[in-house]
C-alpha cells in the first residue's frame, strides 16, 4: 500500500489517529499506511483486517462518536461486542476486527493539526536494567510505545496506557532471594514527574524500588489497558550493595563520641570516586551532615558529631560512586539506628533510706492528722446541720398543731350561734334545790 498524498488547501488536521492494522492477505501483513483526512474523515479500504485508533482529544471532553461508511454510529458505551474501547481524559483507543470498507469519519473535540496514520504493528520498547545493578541504586530506565517501530506520541497517552514491573526470583540456592516470589516494584509514567524529563513526549520512565532481596531475577513489564496487552522480560542479576554501614558503640556513651564503619567493596566499585552524604537526624530537630569526599581504604571509621540529649538517633545515607566498568551511580544507603539512654541513678546507702522512711513515716503521720482532722470536721457539721433541721422540722409540727387546733375551736364556736342553741341537755342540772330546815 502507498501513502497518499494530503490534500491541498486544506486547514485544521484534526487527531493524531495510530491506526493499527492487521491484514492476511494470501499470509501477507499490509504495510503501514498514511491515509487522507478531511473534517475528521478517513477511508478504510477492504484489505484491512484489524484496526486500532489511537484518538487525541482536547482535555477534559467526552469520547469521540465514530460515523461508519453505511452511516451508522459508535459511541464508547454502545457498540458492537467485535469493537473494544477505552477512553480518558484526553484520548480513545478504539479496536475494531474486520472494519466495514470506505469512508469513516469522527465527530468531537478532537485536537487540530494532527494527521491520521496507519502502522502495521503495536510493540513496546523497554530499555534492559544495566549490570552491574545494585541494592538500593537510583535507576532511570525508560520504555516507549511503537507503532511500526516508530515511538508513539500524544498528550494524554500516560491514562491510556498502564506500565507495571515485576520482579520474578530465579530460586537459585544460595542467593538472597531464593525464597522470594513475584514482586511489583514499580511502573513507568510519562507525566513528567520524577526521573521523568518531560510530560507526554513518548518516553516512559520507570520508577522502581531496588530495596530487594540480592539475587538473580527476571525482570517482567506489562503495558496494557483494554485494547492490547504486550509484555517484555529480561533476566538480570541484583548485586549487593558494594558500600556497608554500622554503627559503633564507645564504651562510656556519656563521654565519648559515637563512629560510624564504612566498608566499601573496591572490587565493585572505585574507592576514589565513592563519595558518602550522610545526616545524623536526632530529638529536638537536630539535623548534622557528615560528608567524605573519596575513601582513601575500602574500611574506615567516621567519628559522628558529639550528641547530648537523650533519646533515639537516625542516620540516612548516600553514596555517590563509580563502578568497575565506568558507569556512575547513586545508591541509597539503609538506614542506621542508635539510643543515648540516660543511666540509672546508683542505689540509696543505708543512712539515705533511713531518711526517705523517715521522711514517708512523717508525710503519712501528719496526712493521717488531716484525715482525721477533716473527718471531725465534718461529722460535727453534719450533727449541727441534723440538729437545726431538726428543730425547725419540731418547732415547725407545733406550730401547725396549735393552728389546727385553735382553727377547730374557732369552727366549733361558729357553730353553736349559728344554731342558736344554749347548752346541752347533759350540761343542765334538773335537781330541785333543796328545802331550807324549818
Amino acid at each position: 500500500m502507498t501513502v497518499m498524498k494530503i490534500k491541498t488547501g486544506l486547514i485544521g488536521f484534526i487527531a493524531l489517529l495510530c491506526v493499527v492494522i492487521t491484514s492476511v492477505v494470501h499470509g501477507a501483513v499490509v504495510p503501514s499506511e498514511r491515509a487522507s483526512e478531511l473534517k475528521n474523515r478517513f477511508r478504510i479500504d477492504h484489505m484491512v483486517d484489524s484496526l486500532t485508533l489511537v484518538i487525541q482529544r482536547k482535555y477534559g471532553s467526552g469520547p469521540v462518536v465514530i460515523v461508519l461508511p453505511d452511516g451508522s454510529k459508535w459511541y464508547a458505551s454502545r457498540h458492537p461486542e467485535n469493537v473494544k474501547w477505552v477512553d480518558g481524559l484526553s484520548g480513545d483507543i478504539v479496536t475494531i476486527e474486520k472494519p466495514m470498507p470506505g469512508p469513516w469519519q469522527l465527530l468531537g473535540r478532537v485536537v487540530e493539526g494532527s494527521t491520521i496514520k496507519k502502522v502495521s504493528k503495536l510493540d513496546i520498547f523497554v530499555e534492559p536494567f544495566p549490570q552491574p545493578l545494585f541494592q538500593g541504586e537510583r535507576l532511570k530506565v525508560t520504555a516507549e510505545l511503537l507503532g511500526d517501530e516508530q515511538r508513539v506520541r500524544m498528550p494524554g497517552l500516560d491514562y491510556l496506557v498502564e506500565w507495571t514491573a515485576k520482579f520474578i526470583s530465579d530460586h537459585q540456592v544460595g542467593e538472597e532471594n531464593f525464597a522470594t516470589g513475584n514482586i511489583v516494584v514499580g511502573s513507568y509514567k510519562d507525566n513528567g514527574e520524577g526521573l521523568d524529563e518531560r510530560p507526554d513526549d513518548g518516553v516512559f520512565t520507570g520508577k522502581i524500588n531496588l530495596t530487594q532481596a540480592w539475587g538473580t531475577y527476571e525482570l517482567h513489564v506489562n503495558a496494557r489497558n483494554n485494547i492490547f496487552t504486550r509484555d517484555f522480560r529480561h533476566k538480570f542479576v541484583l548485586s549487593p550493595i558494594p558500600v556497608h554501614v554500622d554503627v559503633i558503640e564507645p564504651e562510656d556513651p556519656l563521654k565519648d563520641r559515637w563512629k560510624l564503619f564504612v566498608k566499601v567493596d573496591d572490587t565493585a566499585v572505585k574507592l576514589d570516586q565513592t563519595h558518602l552524604d550522610f545526616e545524623l537526624v536526632g530529638p529536638a530537630g537536630l539535623q548534622l551532615p557528615i560528608t567524605v569526599n573519596g575513601m582513601e581504604d575500602n574500611q574506615s571509621e567516621l567519628l559522628l558529631p558529639e550528641v547530648a540529649e537523650f533519646g533515639s538517633y537516625r542516620i540516612k545515607g548516600v553514596a555517590a560512586t563509580t563502578t568497575i566498568n565506568g558507569r556512575e551511580i547513586v545508591l541509597t544507603l539503609p538506614e542506621r539506628f542508635f539510643n543515648l539512654i540516660e543511666p540509672p541513678e546508683p542505689p540509696p546507702t543505708a543512712e539515705e533510706l533511713a531518711a526517705i522512711a523517715a521522711k514517708k513515716a512523717a508525710i503519712a503521720e501528719k496526712k493521717a492528722k488531716e484525715d482525721a482532722i477533716f473527718w471531725i470536721i465534718v461529722i460535727n457539721s453534719c450533727m449541727l446541720i441534723f440538729g437545726i433541721l431538726g428543730l425547725l422540722f419540731w418547732r415547725k409540727r407545733r406550730n401547725l398543731k396549735e393552728a389546727l387546733a385553735a382553727t377547730q375551736q374557732r369552727l366549733d364556736e361558729e357553730k353553736a350561734k349559728k344554731e342558736g342553741i344554749g347548752p346541752a341537755l347533759d350540761e343542765i342540772d334538773l335537781t330541785m334545790p333543796e328545802e331550807p330546815p324549818s
